[in-house]
């Protein structure tokens, strides 16, 4: 038998394998699907304190290894998501959920922890999402921007938080240090990059907002790179995001540092895509002669 438990800060996960927000919606819905309880965690869909129609369409584009999407955090806010999704999902799944949450405003972002944070296991805090024009990305671009949200979230948070950043920056070692100092208990990386696809007969951007995130297996290489720089720059956990698709994946995200493996826009694509990755773990653990996943965290120096 091999060991597939993580403890994600102080919160026990039997696998360390996440639904990414915002490509696996609420959770409850998938249910339908499968077991959700074999996962080891849910980060749903992400929410700020009022409801969002989106942006416009079209908002989703395929590209090469990949997709760009620039849906807009549409979401029907958080007192909707607190007294009806998040119980709904409750009933369906009895592992730890994550809450992410998004702001325009420090105040927004407090807000929205307020409502949301008692009803979670884990808040995940994203300030990376590139899509929103006056929120996210310009605070998750610099360190004090950062640190200032983190900050503020903190001194209403009571749970574990994490922080989801942006690889659009010049220095994604700074930024994580400086959420850590700022009360971060975790990180998340990454979200996604930024990216652009043309329609050549139209000779118009494919999304209506010409640019979106870029996501998929592409960018694994991309973000591989960031959760090792990170691990062994903070003393706090990382979560390791972007182009997961296999059990192989997971265990190389974690060599890499990463304590836990969120996995996103595989689900799109595979809407089994993290219960067959859950399945197939001990079967990777054992050819690769692992008893216990967190014998591997940060074993790359």
């Amino acid at each position: 038998m091999v060991d597939t438990t993580v403890n994600l800060c102080g919160v026990k996960l039997q696998n360390p394998v996440i639904p990414a927000s915002g490509t696996f919606g609420f959770g409850a819905e998938m249910s339908e699907f499968y077991d959700l309880d074999l996962l080891g965690s849910i980060s749903i869909k992400g929410t700020t304190l009022e409801p969002r129609f989106g942006n416009p369409t079209p908002r989703i584009a395929e590209c090469a290894e990949g997709m760009l999407n620039s849906v807009g955090l549409q979401n029907p806010g958080a007192e909707h998501v607190a007294k009806v999704e998040i119980p709904q999902l409750r009933q369906r799944f009895h592992q730890p959920v994550i809450g992410n949450i998004c702001g325009f405003s420090i105040d927004g972002y407090r807000e929205c922890c307020r409502l949301i944070a008692p009803q979670v296991d884990i808040v995940e805090l994203n300030i990376s999402c590139p899509n929103v024009h006056n929120g996210g990305m310009a605070f998750g671009t610099t360190a004090d921007g950062a640190a200032a949200v983190v900050q503020a979230v903190r001194d209403v948070c009571d749970r574990p938080l994490l922080v989801k950043l942006s690889p659009n920056v010049t220095d994604i070692v700074a930024i994580a240090k400086a959420c850590e100092l700022a009360g971060a208990d975790g990180i998340t990386l990454i979200n996604t990059l930024l990216g652009m696809r043309i329609d050549l007969r139209r000779r118009q951007p494919i999304l209506a907002q010409k640019m979106g995130g870029f996501s998929g297996p592409a960018v694994f290489p991309v973000a591989l790179r960031m959760v090792y720089q990170v691990s062994k720059a903070c003393n706090i956990p990382v979560v390791g995001c972007g182009g997961v698709r296999t059990a192989e994946d997971v265990v190389e995200m974690m060599m890499a540092g990463a304590t836990a493996v969120e996995v996103g826009s595989e689900n799109l694509r595979n809407p089994f895509a993290c219960k067959e990755i859950v399945e197939n773990l001990p079967a990777v653990m054992n050819d690769l002669k692992i008893s216990k996943l967190t014998d591997i965290i940060g074993i790359i120096e």
